[in-house]
């Protein structure tokens, strides 16, 4: 089935490297050109003094120039915001010379930031992130997706996963230098996860589109984050230890800098950070990870990168006891509820993620850039759980000076149950894909074709029994019932076919507008469904007025295949002809540099509608998603957000975002009936009743998010770093009940976290001995940590349990209360 697209895709590659006649009448020069952070510069001009035309770099920061052999020239770089840089040459006839040139930030670096920063102020729903604070900012989890979660809101700190505008985890796309990553999908809590895929010390850029992305990226509904790693060839390295993740990495170059490579390799362990929960026991969790990306310059024209990971993550519990706080799910309420579990049995997880890709970069032509790629994922998942529990529940003395302080002195229920599992998962995918630039001046056109293989396999058993007062839920006189199983089997594979097409205008200097308009085309053979998806963004900055505002909006199709975790129903069965979920979306916003506090600020704002149809319900149980499994519901999520970055304080940066949200959807035959009862709560009739339109999962009003740096005035070796993050309510489902959807509320989730730095050994090495072992060593900062400072009991989940008269009480599954890290980062 593949031998017709390998042949297509070889014979494009051969006619792509066919090399061009070389003109023995001039000369070359080339090179690359790099920002005072060694990061590709894009956009640079690069003139022959004294004469018209030349060149600019590319994408890659690469250039190159065709002068006149025999004759003294120099060569001009110049680039808003940047020192100006003269370079003086004497090239002989054919004669080819290469050259890397650093730019640095001009002194007037501030009135020039609406300028440099033009391209990420103008497309929508995108918001560019520096990486370097993801290593500052104070998070059990850490990372780049910490950061996210400050603009988009968490109710979650032990999980990379995230939520943008309504949307599910899934409903996100992430890439590494366009390479599509994924994570495991058994994981039923953040305690599971480890690690996430990105490793923020090897990350050179991060931009992150919240909606309204362009054509050329995935088929996703709701978010983009497209990771950019290192690849300067810049020796040196970073090395960090903590109480819950140790770190290296280690880049640079050589053969005369055609080859370059960075390699990290991370452990975590949540061990502390899981010992501090309700759930007493013992924990064994490991999580680690080795990536590098190298690269090879084989000329001008050619460039190869390959990206590599593996990745494993293991997970042991053996439970002893819990004794969480609970609320009532009834029409009486009871305070000082408390509930005593007492376990036995253990649950073992493991997850192994491998993934290997290679590209090819070539410069075709001056305006002309391809790029050749193929990939594999591999996925192994595994996770066998055999827990028992006995519990008893009821009012909870909580008078210290009483001998039962702390005990159930008031037994309302009891019971027993157990978990089971032996569920297995593999999954395959590869990946050929092709992508083209052409930049013809006020257009430059983007287009791509990909093919995908998915070959999925898992097994499902599982199962969980339920017994209060002395019967089996669900009751069955005279038979013991299971409250939930599931029995499965699929073994399936799809190939997927993708392509995009996208032209970038600009309608001249003077007009201030620009466009991005294209379209992606979509087609797998497991549904067979063709999906044609038009995107288009504008943005108008005035050129005429004396504020510095830019108005961007966008429409566009978004249509998101099915993948393997929206196919599987309750059942655990699998539709293969489950439809894309589909929406409309809208956006329209604006960007504001103004000047505050001496320094200059930027603010932001979009509101936004989604439309969306053939949409798959799911209810949210930790960071587990069960979805239905068919394509029975519309939704719509309608918002507005608004973000402040910038230096409130010099050389520190800082963001405030706030977003308020409404996310509904409408489930189709999702009927029940609705008993009346007589005054001996007797039924006398019943009418049916449908739910009509209800809170999605993620439906949450109001989100606020906070990033703070400052330092001492008298001494900036001292640091402070503030990470606070609130959201309203979310509504929780009754699993299983049409009745009871959104029968719950969970509680707002606060939490604030602060990160103390203190600088160890400043980058000054004149005072160094030279046999000193820290003579190469950059800077050593040590940091402490205080989590949760608040001692917030955030609420994760419910846990539903019946009392002797059938009432239900819905016990809470808590979050992290505060919790102290130490950490020592080195970078030389």
């Amino acid at each position: 089935m593949l031998k017709p697209f390998l042949f297509a895709f070889i014979l494009m590659f051969g006619l792509a490297v066919m090399p061009g006649v070389a003109n023995s009448q001039t000369a070359i020069i080339s090179g690359k050109i790099l920002d005072e952070n060694d990061f590709p510069l894009p956009g640079v001009n690069v003139t022959v003094m004294g004469k018209q035309g030349g060149t600019r770099s590319g994408d890659s920061g690469q250039f190159r120039l065709q002068v006149q052999p025999g004759k003294a020239f120099a060569l001009i770089f110049s680039h808003t915001g940047y020192k100006t840089v003269q370079r003086n040459f004497l090239l002989n006839s054919a004669e080819e010379e290469m050259i890397t040139i650093k730019l640095e930030k001009g002194s007037t670096e501030l009135k020039e930031v609406t300028v440099t920063d033009e391209r990420s102020r103008r497309e929508a729903g995108l918001v560019t992130i520096n990486p370097k604070q993801a290593i500052n900012i104070p998070t059990p989890g850490g990372g780049i997706e910490s950061l996210i979660k400050v603009f988009v809101g968490s109710n979650n700190e032990l999980t990379s996963n995230y939520t943008v505008r309504g949307g599910s985890y899934d409903e996100n796309i992430i890439y590494v230098n366009d390479f599509e990553v994924y994570r495991p999908y058994l994981v039923r809590s953040g305690q599971q996860e480890g690690l996430s895929f990105i490793n923020p010390e090897m990350t050179r850029s991060v931009n992150f589109y919240n909606g309204g992305f362009q054509a050329r990226y995935g088929d996703k509904l709701s978010s983009v984050l497209d990771i950019r790693y290192k690849n300067s060839g810049k020796a040196g390295g970073s090395a960090y230890i903590s109480l819950l993740e140790q770190g290296l990495h280690l880049e640079g170059s050589g053969f005369k800098n055609k080859f370059s490579y960075i390699i990290g390799g991370r452990h975590r362990s949540n061990r502390n950070l899981l010992g501090s929960q309700e759930t007493k026991g013992n924990y064994v969790p490991s999580s680690a990870d080795l990536q590098g990306l190298l690269s090879w310059q084989f000329n001008q024209k050619w460039t190869a990168e390959l990206f590599g990971n593996l990745s494993q993550t293991k997970f042991t519990l053996v439970p002893e006891f819990s004794q969480p706080s609970a609320s009532v799910f009834s029409p009486f309420f009871t305070s000082n509820l408390g509930m005593d579990i007492y376990f036995d049995g253990r649950e073992q997880d493991r997850y192994k993620t491998n993934m290997a890709g290679l590209s090819l970069n070539q410069q075709a032509g001056k305006n002309l850039r391809l790029k050749w790629m193929a990939s594999r994922f591999k996925n192994r998942e595994s996770e066998s759980i055999d827990i028992t529990g006995a519990y008893l529940f009821g009012e909870r003395s909580f008078d210290k000076s009483q001998p039962d302080f702390g005990l159930i002195v008031n037994p309302l229920g009891a019971g027993i149950f157990q978990n089971y599992a032996r569920n297995f998962l593999n999954i395959n995918v590869w990946n050929l894909s092709h992508k083209g630039f052409y930049d013809r001046g006020n257009h430059y056109w983007m287009w791509g074709i990909s093919f995908d293989h998915q070959r999925v396999s898992d097994q499902i058993r599982e199962f969980e029994f339920q017994d209060s007062a002395g019967y089996s839920l669900p009751y069955q006189p005279g038979e013991l019932s299971l409250f939930r199983a599931l029995h499965s089997n699929a073994d399936f594979s799809v190939n997927r076919y993708s392509a995009y097409i996208q032209d970038n205008i600009t309608l001249g200097d003077s007009s201030g507008v620009s466009v991005q308009a294209g379209f992606r085309l979509n087609y797998n053979d497991l549904n067979r469904e063709i999906l044609i998806s038009p995107r288009a963004g504008i943005s108008w900055k005035p050129m005429k007025w004396k504020r510095d505002i830019i108005f961007r909006g966008s429409a566009g199709l978004y249509q998101q295949p099915p993948f393997y975790r929206e196919m599987r129903r309750y059942d655990g069965s699998i539709n293969y002809s489950l439809q894309a979920q589909k929406s409309w979306q809208v956006s329209a916003g604006m960007d504001y540099n103004f000047s505050a506090f001496n320094q200059v600020l930027r603010l932001t704002t979009e509101a936004y509608f989604k439309s969306m149809w053939d949409v798959v319900p799911y209810d949210l149980d930790n960071v587990r998603m069960r979805y239905y499994g068919t394509n029975n519901a519309k939704a719509y999520a309608t918002g507005i957000e608004a973000r402040l970055f910038g230096e409130v304080v010099k050389d520190a940066e800082s963001y405030l975002s706030v977003g308020f949200m409404r996310t509904r959807e409408d489930i189709s035959n999702d009927y029940y009936y609705q008993y009346n009862v007589d005054s001996l709560n007797r039924p006398v009739d019943s009418s049916l009743t449908q739910n009509g339109w209800m809170r999605r999962p993620t439906d949450r009003f109001m989100t606020v998010g906070l990033f703070f740096q400052d330092y001492l005035s008298t001494n900036r070796n001292f640091k402070v770093f503030v990470n606070a993050i609130y959201g309203s309510n979310l509504p929780y489902n009754i699993p299983n009940s049409v009745k009871y959807r959104n029968a719950l509320k969970i509680d707002p989730y606060i939490r604030v976290d602060l990160g103390f730095s203190a600088l160890l050994l400043d980058s000054d090495k004149t005072k160094r001995r030279s046999h000193s072992p820290f003579r190469n060593v950059e800077n050593i900062w040590a940091t402490l940590e205080v989590f949760n400072i608040i001692d917030r009991a955030n609420t994760i989940s419910y846990l539903m349990i019946k009392d002797f008269s059938n009432t239900t009480y819905a016990i809470p599954n808590r979050l992290t209360p505060r919790l102290l890290n130490l950490k020592l980062v080195a970078r030389w």
